[in-house]
């Protein structure tokens, strides 16, 4: 009963807690990779903490949902951070690791973050509450067929039942591999990165997820990066676990939760790294180029299905 207490708290503060750090490692490898020394993996921590400690700034203009829109966003990933398997496979301590609650829970946060990009009417906010709905709509149905394409495979929809299957020793090793690279492509469009979005750019003509919160300051802002960096983790667990679900704790033993984490631990940097490779090494596409690279996608995901039946 006490390793399941801990696994519960664990379950709730990893995903907040080492988020910013895998943010940190991508700028990191990127600076390595351009000759730069770059700053530190946990520079990401002290920008926070200075947010948190700078005073707001909101326009006279600003409704409810501007003020409300951060703690909503925020709440939203630490919610489904709790709901996915991070590194146990057998305690579905929330009971909503149903795929489609995650995804639409994981909607209602860009949702109210869009809402918030066009409350205050500015022009930055509203073009960038406009693309960012243009890509949710277009990765939404990639991200629910790569899912539905893994909870075929394993009999359920309960995310948590999928990271018990193998997927690859079940003899689906092409569906699955199609449904693995849909879903990374909808995890960049998703999360703001290369080639979709520049995540360190405030240039009018690239710029989707900062132009939404260009308006925001001090805490508010905080929580708004804080849970952009909560929002990539959350795709990196999905993507390593759901495909790669080795190294997962089977059962409550401290040994094995200690093992599953160093494991995840890995996984996330094995990404971090592909990711900061992608990010060094192709530039960020026109924004009417990026519909046909979600339809790609899509299309995988659709194959992946029918490779099934």
């Amino acid at each position: 009963m006490e390793i399941d207490i801990i696994v519960w708290i664990l379950q709730i503060i990893l995903v907040p807690v080492t988020a910013p750090l895998c943010v940190g490692i991508i700028r990191k490898i990127k600076a390595k990779l351009q000759n730069r020394r770059g700053a530190g993996i946990f520079q990401p921590y002290r920008d926070l903490w200075k947010l948190f400690h700078k005073d707001e700034v909101i326009s006279k203009d600003a409704s409810w949902i501007f003020r409300c829109a951060p703690y909503i966003v925020f709440t939203v990933t630490i919610v489904v951070g709790a709901s996915i398997p991070l590194f146990a496979s057998y305690s579905d301590v929330t009971g909503s690791g149903n795929l489609l609650v995650i995804i639409y829970t994981l909607a209602i946060g860009t949702f109210f973050l869009a809402l918030a990009g066009i409350d205050i009417g500015g022009a930055f906010g509203g073009f960038g509450s406009s693309r960012e709905m243009t890509m949710a709509a277009l990765a939404e149905g990639g991200f629910i067929f790569s899912l539905l394409t893994v909870g075929i495979i394993s009999g359920s929809t309960d995310l948590f039942a999928i990271s018990q299957n193998g997927l690859i020793q079940q003899g689906y090793l092409l569906p699955s591999t199609l449904a693995f690279l849909g879903l990374c492509i909808v995890l960049l469009a998703e999360t703001a990165r290369f080639p979709f979005d520049n995540p360190a750019t405030h240039l009018e003509l690239t710029m989707i997820h900062e132009a939404m919160i260009l308006e925001y300051s001090g805490k508010k802002l905080a929580l708004m990066e804080w849970a952009s960096a909560n929002k990539l983790l959350i795709f990196i667990a999905l993507a390593s676990n759901l495909f790669f679900p080795f190294g997962l704790a089977q059962h409550a033993d401290s040994g094995a939760v200690l093992v599953a984490l160093a494991v995840f631990a890995v996984k996330t940097i094995i990404f971090c790294l592909v990711i900061a490779l992608l990010e060094s090494f192709i530039a960020k596409f026109r924004f009417f180029r990026l519909p046909d690279l979600l339809m790609i996608a899509f299309i995988f995901n659709v194959v992946a299905i029918i490779l099934i039946h």
